[in-house]
């Protein structure tokens, strides 16, 4: 039977109506970088299937649809924002590290989203996507913050050591041996100038203060002349280069042997050792 005249309209009015859907969602994909035809057709679909989306949407569903978009716009906006900083320490740090994140996906997926007119029956669609690029960028923020703060800690050991080492040559001479000394003796032991004052003759007397010194007729070694030199081990595994490590041990052998440095350099120098 040939269509009647209302019906014929109804049919076209239908095949607008699917292909505006059609033209809206490949609007969004092309924002997004994310065009998917797939299953979109120029054949009408039943009357009811369309209007029932694009011309009825139940208050609820919006409001849903609504607040979903307006979520995603925060989390988006604060994926952007620490991305941003994020790059701009890492560029004001002065490590060689990459510190582009590209946003350009996101931007425009945030972009589509707040163009409320130009979205239309896709929002879900939008929705989904700008979370999806939101949680990717958080990503690629949270790898660059690893690598420097990496880099940072790098550094930090790097100076440390080297600080260290600085120590360590200053102390290996016998005046930094003498401070070095004299400072332990004050903070570990309360042994204040007069007690340093007997440790200073004592040890003049028996290394000149030489982290290096060794007596081949005994085996006495380092400044405390330590004998054997194993024994420092105790306080260090580098006692055979470090003077400080060598220090610590010579002054807790000579809390526990004598007391004090004026008693061992008494003892000292009654029978010509300690």
């Amino acid at each position: 039977m040939p269509e009647t005249r209302l019906a014929t309209r109804a049919r076209r009015r239908t095949v607008r109506a699917h292909r505006r859907v059609v033209a809206l969602t490949l609007v969004a994909g092309a924002a997004l970088g994310l065009v998917a035809t797939a299953g979109l057709t120029a054949a009408a679909p039943a009357t009811a299937d369309v209007t029932g989306r694009a011309a009825v949407i139940d208050r609820g569903e919006l409001r849903a649809e609504l607040a979903a978009a307006d979520s995603a716009l925060e989390s988006a906006d604060a994926a952007l924002t620490a991305a941003s900083d994020t790059s701009a320490k890492v560029e004001e740090s002065g490590f060689d590290i990459d510190a582009d994140i590209d946003t350009s996906s996101l931007e425009n997926s945030v972009a589509a989203l707040s163009d409320e007119d130009a979205i239309g029956f896709v929002r879900s669609m939008l929705t989904d996507s700008t979370t999806v690029q939101s949680k990717l960028v958080a990503a690629r923020t949270t790898a660059l913050q690893a690598s420097l703060d990496d880099a940072v800690a790098k550094k930090k050991a790097e100076e440390a050591a080297a600080a260290e080492a600085a120590a360590i040559a200053a102390a290996n001479t016998p005046d930094g041996a003498r401070n070095a000394a004299a400072l332990i003796a004050a903070e570990d032991f309360g042994w204040g100038a007069d007690q340093f004052s007997c440790l200073n003759s004592l040890w003049t007397k028996e290394s000149g203060w030489n982290y290096q010194a060794y007596n081949p007729n005994g085996g006495a070694t380092g400044i405390p002349q330590a004998l054997p030199g194993s024994k420092m081990a105790s306080a260090g595994s580098d006692w055979q280069t470090n003077a400080t490590t060598q220090i610590r041990w010579g002054l807790d052998y000579i809390q526990r042997a004598y007391g004090t440095p004026c008693s061992a350099w008494g003892h000292s120098q009654a029978v010509n050792w300690y």
